[in-house]
């Protein structure tokens, strides 16, 4: 009879045999080939699911053509170029896309390069030296069982991989940093407002007005003043009631739609348990009644809170505008690091990407949070130990049969079911353990006080990466060898040996500790087919079309949820960047070649498929111009390190680390520190602010500050939304409507409601007898308007849709106007010289008005009409100019001056260009009201004259 000791012996040599890897890459490979059959099959007749955004896009953003045919979604592919993405789905988009093209073309080159030159010599050295019974045909193509100089073959490999990662980063970096210059010049950028605004966070409290924000500019003489100012204001509660309002709506309108679905009373009233645990204990109530007198309940509440909350009470952060974009870049540069009243002065993020309940968290609060927000992921990544377990136990289910009878049995009857079982369970578990992950990320992020949106992205996107390699690859390895350690001492039991010599055979735990984690290699195999898989599955959209025949066809769906599905999802940029899936084949790439080949094959896919989902399907939340580049290049290069230390891992414990030999395996990662540094010095910079050439810089488009402050702009962008938001209105299908009174005992009315989802629009309602209102929508408009879809996601028509918020502050809507849309005819023209400044060539000294001010000017920060001499102290006879300033070389690109057309005579007043709206201010005027103190001396300062 074989002995425990001799079957260990016999399975310990392999984590998953060859046929497990077989069965699990031939399976991901068939389903995923039926998905895609799925997707071409289904995608011509449901165009709502698979191509979304050709109905619904802003402007003329329209994706390419494309055809019904059944391969007609790829010639739209190869055909777009990335200038045309750009223009058409953003910077973001772009930059995903072009981070897939770079790690496919990264693996396509590490695979060729590791399996031309590492397979064929770790396949002769196993036939020469390795006996038959210790090698399978995956461990004969990777460097565990590798000795002597043939190593060295596998160090040399990693500088090349180190070369090649730094050279398609550089590449990549140029481009992208070219991308996300053009995007700071684009017309969409630079005619939106948030662009030209700057945030102020943690202001002192002596310093939480308007003027105190202004105060707080005055005391570090910026070259540029600011046009508006806003500070934050305090609204409690308002906001958590007003998410609590609109899901008591969102579920009374799903218990009523089941219960009238298909025009129909259902037999019973729909009830609900309150308290109770499991279905088991609580009260049952009447649903419809529950939801209605909550609603009811939180309608009052919100009504009272709105009379008797007081806006006037400022908060500890606030927002200032400047005349123009790069203005604002500048100001922003030299303020990074100076922290003026202990202040942070950053670029404003878009409005739609602020988290606003984390704006007002005072450094303390952050700092608590922080702290509690890291404990929680550290005890959630002691908990998925767990699964961590069950995957490794899964992935050794051969060295378990040894012990377990049934699986012995099993692998003696059925060693192909036992393989495919082997090879399946443990990536699919993984998968399915990893679903959660990013929303517990995510969770934790915000609680941890993420201010945007798009860096809670970021923020998801470094910790989901390094908790991945810190439990998928260091603990799942470390797992693996206490598996294979608890392994050989219970071999040793097993064969009646001393506890003396047991402890003795420990000296053998570093070959264990290199084979483990090489060997790990195989589940890694199985790994990356299952995530080609769930690429393909993604394209396939099979969840959602069977998740909403299933809530049609079971519960009825709201006019709610058919315009929300209707319309394009937000593409979850945190969680496809996979940064995890792209480390683990560069750490294994030296190790085991196959791991690499893998991960080319599947950013292949992925690449494809990401391209078609990002024109077609989905949008970007947020834009934020490629943000993330900067932290995926890190991680990338945190990836080659980790390679390099494995390998130095690997000699240390095959020559011993007093050799020294593993020191061979360091200067490359001090190529990749040294690599790092020279990217921030040279990119960095340079990627997170624009910064304008001097010829730029004179032709700024420059925006008045008595359009901004008397249109209360940046009070309408940056003022808390909870403070005009609409409240949900319940809307029901027109042919639900005739039964309401059925369903409310009860006087019906009849009304019109106003619903801000469609634009304003009136639609038939009907008034229960606590004054709750139900609109009712008919089949025709249950879709999300193109037209609305494109007013809600555009950008640059803003301010003309918010003026509800004006009401609020007490601002006639007649006093919104921009002037710059009084302009833009003007400019657009470019006046009667055809230039793009501001400026107008000719300026008359009688008019009291100026020809480029077109709306009425009043009391503000400006109050005297641009270009006046009189106002900045000229004297009406001046003849010389006032000397033109030379702009800080580290703000300004270096640019030929810009000089006017030849032929053209400039009068000596007419040679200078005077900026009004550039007046720094001096530390004796800090703090000054200029409502009711307006200047009257020269305050132009530096920098306010150009030359034309």
């Amino acid at each position: 009879m074989t002995s425990i000791g001799q079957i260990i012996d016999e399975n310990s040599s392999r984590t998953l045999a060859p046929a497990a890897v077989a069965s699990q890459v031939a399976l991901m490979s068939v389903i995923s080939v039926a998905a895609v059959v799925t997707f071409n099959v289904l995608r011509p007749k449901n165009k709502a699911i698979y191509e979304p955004k050709v109905k619904y896009h802003v402007g003329d953003k329209r994706p390419p053509p494309i055809s019904d045919s059944l391969f007609g979604w790829l010639p739209p592919l190869y055909r777009t170029t990335e200038p045309e993405l750009l223009e058409k789905f953003g910077l973001d988009a772009v930059t995903f896309l072009r981070f897939t093209r770079m790690m496919r073309s990264i693996f396509t080159a590490v695979a060729f390069m590791c399996c031309a030159i590492l397979l064929p010599i770790d396949a002769v050295y196993n036939l020469k030296h390795v006996p038959s019974s210790g090698r399978d045909i995956l461990s004969m193509l990777t460097i565990r069982d590798v000795e002597g100089s043939y190593l060295f073959a596998h160090v040399a490999v990693t500088y090349m991989i180190s070369a090649l990662v730094m050279f398609f980063v550089w590449r990549h970096w140029k481009v992208m940093l070219h991308l996300r210059q053009q995007w700071f010049r684009s017309p969409e950028y630079m005619e939106s407002f948030y662009a030209r605004t700057l945030a102020i966070m943690h202001v002192p409290k002596k310093y939480q007005s308007d003027t105190g924000i202004r105060a707080i500019f005055d005391s570090v003489q910026v070259p540029y003043p600011t046009t508006s100012v806003h500070i934050g204001r305090k609204v409690g509660r308002l906001p958590e009631l007003i998410d609590y309002h609109n899901d008591i709506v969102r579920e009374l309108e799903q218990v009523l739609v089941t219960y009238l679905k298909d025009g129909k009373i259902a037999k019973e009233r729909p009830t609900i348990r309150i308290g109770g645990f499991l279905g088991m204990g609580g009260v049952k109530k009447d649903a419809i009644d529950f939801y209605t007198a909550k609603l009811e309940r939180v309608n009052r509440a919100i009504e009272d809170y709105r009379q008797e909350i007081d806006t006037r009470q400022p908060e500890n952060y606030g927002f200032a505008s400047m005349a123009a974009v790069p203005y604002a870049h500048i100001v922003a540069n030299m303020l990074r690091k100076k922290h003026p009243k202990g202040t942070d002065v950053t670029l404003a993020p878009n409005p739609k990407d602020i988290i606003w309940a984390n704006m007002n968290k005072s450094p303390a609060d952050l700092f608590q949070k922080k702290v509690i927000g890291f404990s929680l992921l550290v005890l959630v990544c002691f908990f998925n130990t767990i699964p961590l377990f069950i995957i490794s136990i899964l992935a050794n289910l051969s060295s378990i049969s040894a012990y377990v009878h049934f699986l012995s049995a099993w692998s003696t009857a059925s060693p192909g079911s036992f393989a495919f079982i082997s090879g399946v369970l443990p990536p699919s578990i993984s998968a399915l353990f990893g679903v959660a992950l990013p929303i517990i990320m995510r969770y934790l992020s915000r609680f941890q006080g993420a201010l945007t949106h798009s860096r809670l992205d970021r923020a998801v996107v470094a910790r989901y990466f390094a908790f991945l390699v810190i439990s998928q690859l260091v603990i799942f390895t470390l797992i693996g060898v206490v598996f294979i350690a608890a392994e050989q001492v219970v071999n040793e039991i097993g064969e009646h040996v001393s506890f003396k010599d047991i402890i003795q055979n420990l000296h053998t735990l570093p070959a264990t500790i290199n084979s483990t984690y090489i060997n790990q290699s195989s589940y890694w195999l199985t790994y990356f087919p299952l995530r080609g898989f769930l690429t393909v599955f993604d394209l396939a959209q099979v969840v959602n079309l069977v998740w909403v025949f299933f809530k049609k066809k079971v519960f009825g769906r709201t006019p709610r949820d058919i315009r929300e599905w209707t319309q394009p999802a937000e593409f979850e940029y945190a969680i496809y960047y996979d940064l995890f899936m792209g480390s683990v084949a560069l750490v294994f790439a030296p190790l085991a070649p196959l791991v690499a080949l893998a991960g080319a094959v599947v950013f292949w896919a992925s690449s494809w498929v990401y391209k078609y989902q990002l024109m077609f399907v989905f949008v970007t939340k947020v834009e934020s111009g490629g943000r993330l580049w900067n932290m995926i290049v890190n991680r990338l290069l945190v990836s080659v390190v980790l390679m390099q230390l494995l390998m130095a891992l690997t000699i240390g414990l095959q020559y011993g680390f007093k050799s020294f030999l593993w020191l061979t395996t360091v200067p490359p990662i001090l190529f990749i520190v040294a690599f790092k540094s020279w990217i921030n010095k040279t990119f960095y910079h340079q990627f997170l602010y624009y910064i304008p050439s001097r010829e730029e810089l004179e032709h700024a488009q420059v925006h008045s500050s008595r359009a901004d402050a008397s249109g209360n702009r940046i009070e309408r962008r940056f003022g808390h939304p909870a403070l005009h938001m609409e409240l949900f209105t319940p809307m029901l299908h027109a042919k639900m409507m005739p039964l309401l009174g059925e369903v409310y005992k009860g006087p019906i009315g009849i009304d019109k409601a106003k619903l801000g989802e469609y634009g304003g629009k009136k639609l038939d309602a009907q008034v229960i007898d606590c004054g709750i209102k139900f609109a009712a929508v008919e089949q025709r408009d249950l879709e999300y308007d193109p037209a609305l879809y494109k007013r809600d996601r555009g950008e640059l028509d803003w301010d003309a849709r918010s003026m509800a918020s004006a009401a609020i502050f007490g601002h006639r809507p007649s006093e919104s106007t921009s002037a710059y849309h009084q302009k833009a005819a003007f400019y657009a023209t470019g006046g009667e010289s055809g230039r793009s400044s501001p400026a107008p060539v000719s300026y008359s000294r009688t008019n009291t008005q100026s020809d480029i001010e077109l709306s009425r000017l009043g009391q503000s920060v400006d109050n005297l009409p641009l270009l006046h001499d009189r106002g900045y102290g000229y004297p009406m006879d001046r003849q010389t100019p006032p000397p033109v300033p030379t702009f800080p070389p580290r703000f300004a690109s270096p640019s030929p001056p810009y000089a006017p057309a030849g032929g053209v005579h400039l009068s000596p007043a007419e040679e200078i260009r005077e900026a009004p709206l550039h007046r720094p201010y001096t530390p004796s005027r800090e703090g000054l009201n200029y409502m009711t103190d307006p200047p009257q001396y020269n305050l132009t300062g530096r920098g306010a004259q150009r030359p034309y």
